[in-house]
């Protein structure tokens, strides 16, 4: 292999890139947009839900019980309402997401220590937000029982009382469960694949749509020159966008980098590189700028969004796209991205993930130069 050669195809692959400053500044801007809206827009928590309350009863005994929702951040009492009409409306314009119904014999059951029936109407359009605000009222609702328990109790004489069975949670990694701090990590798979695997997938069939990939075939140049010095520059841009968001996570979102920084950049310039030749791959076996551009959509963005485990937890899915999901080398990225950056993990856990990714990279390069040995020799 000749290195000056190769340098001459990355020199003038970096001239086209330098020439096209729209979509320079358009893969720049790429890392930063999709931080910015999935950081701030895309949360898995659920705080200060809007709460209707019909309570029938307007009692002291009532008002302690809603005061454990007024106590916590995960609702806000929006409005008091009189009947199931008003209480329906609320609930059918979006204003609140659920309401509480507190009948007219409330304090009295739980004062002859019947059982108090409290009805919560759920809104379950979003089947997830229903699910956790359930989870969130049988929380409050259990802390009251709790005590009511307790003061039944000590009314019958038991001076000192203690549960038989204490909760203490700690929670390890990400101890503020901020949904930033699990999806910011997984976004910079998703950027990466992007940049990597949509802008490789144009190189070669941009050159012969253009006529000028017959005249390299005219020249000395061997495949894997010309391979490698297609792929340098998009490498180089590849890694400034994971430059850009590695940044945006430390100083903008406050992601915390438990692991090694040079551990995350080594990996992820192994990553980069499955993700070249995947999009080199689909650009020689392409037919036009436009198929090109369509196979990388489906078979790069689409997967390494929905199965890497970027945003949605893999054991949750189907078991046949759990599987799926293996084929995916953004998921090892993913994996890795997360234990660096959360838990601080190494090489020593992370050596599976590390080989399947070079794997990945021996297969879509050596399939790319296969591929393009008829057409260069």
């Amino acid at each position: 292999m000749d290195l000056i050669r190769t340098w001459a195809v990355f020199r003038k692959e970096l001239i086209h890139i330098r020439r096209d400053l729209p979509s320079l500044i358009q893969v720049i801007l790429l890392p930063v947009m999709l931080l910015l809206l999935n950081g701030y827009a895309l949360t898995f928590d659920l705080t200060d839900v809007p709460l209707a309350v019909f309570d029938q009863e307007q009692s002291r005994v009532s008002q302690d019980f809603l005061q454990g929702f007024r106590g916590t951040r995960y609702f806000r009492i929006h409005s008091s309402v009189f009947n199931y009409e008003d209480l329906a409306r609320l609930i059918n314009q979006r204003e609140v997401k659920a309401g509480l119904v507190l009948p007219f014999d409330f304090s009295r059951s739980l004062k002859t220590g019947q059982t108090a029936r409290v009805q919560a109407i759920i809104d379950g359009t979003d089947a997830n937000t229903a699910n956790l605000i359930i989870g969130y009222l049988q929380g409050v609702i259990a802390a009251y029982n709790q005590q009511v328990v307790l003061e039944r109790l000590q009314f019958q004489g038991f001076s000192r009382l203690e549960l038989p069975l204490k909760t203490d949670s700690r929670v390890w990694f990400n101890e503020d469960l901020e949904s930033r701090n699990f999806i910011v990590p997984g976004l910079i798979a998703i950027i990466m694949t992007m940049v990597g695997a949509l802008l490789t997938a144009l190189c070669i069939i941009r050159e012969k749509e253009r006529g000028s990939f017959e005249g390299l075939m005219g020249t000395p140049l061997k495949k894997w020159e010309l391979i490698l010095g297609k792929l340098g520059p998009y490498f180089l841009v590849g890694m400034l966008d994971m430059f850009i968001a590695m940044a945006m996570g430390e100083f903008l979102f406050k992601v915390p980098l438990r692991g090694s920084a040079l551990l995350l950049i080594g990996l992820a310039a192994l990553f980069m590189i499955v993700v070249l030749g995947q999009g080199l791959l689909i650009s020689v076996i392409a037919r036009s700028q436009l198929d090109a551009y369509q196979m990388a959509m489906l078979t790069t963005f689409l997967p390494s969004f929905i199965l890497s485990g970027a945003m949605f937890a893999i054991h949750q899915m189907p078991t046949a796209l759990q599987v799926a999901s293996y084929m995916v080398p953004a998921t090892y990225l993913v994996t890795i991205s997360k234990g660096i950056y959360l838990k601080g993990i190494g090489m020593k856990i992370l050596w599976p993930d590390a080989a399947m990714l070079c794997l990945f990279a021996a297969v879509f390069l050596l399939t790319a130069g296969r591929k393009l040995v008829k057409k260069i020799q």
